[in-house]
């Protein structure tokens, strides 16, 4: 979506296009929309997320696994809370794509 905000895209073509293939998705058919309008505040928290990522990076290190990518989410959804998007949902990575491009 930030790319086609970027590029001046129509974001309901895009969905219409994407989603017909491996790119669909349930979060993108039922909350572009929101997405599109900076609109956050629906679904499952990012708080709770980054609650939940603890807990399997806390075990991963117990274990023995590594998990770069969850850590990666983590510290992605951890510059969402300082963007004051703690209530926000899961969604809410492109806020913080659009936070940065803004710097």
């Amino acid at each position: 979506l930030h790319f086609a905000k970027q590029a001046g895209l129509d974001g309901e073509k895009v969905i219409e296009t994407i989603s017909k293939g491996a790119a669909g998705s349930w979060q993108m058919e039922n909350r572009y929309k929101t997405m599109w309008a900076g609109e956050y505040e629906f679904g499952f928290a990012v708080d709770w997320m980054r609650k939940d990522l603890g807990i399997a990076l806390d075990e991963a290190k117990n274990n023995g696994a590594t998990l770069p990518m969850t850590a990666t989410v983590d510290q992605y959804y951890a510059d969402v809370q300082a963007l004051g998007g703690g209530r926000y949902d899961t969604s809410s990575l492109l806020a913080r794509i659009e936070a940065m491009h803004k710097k």
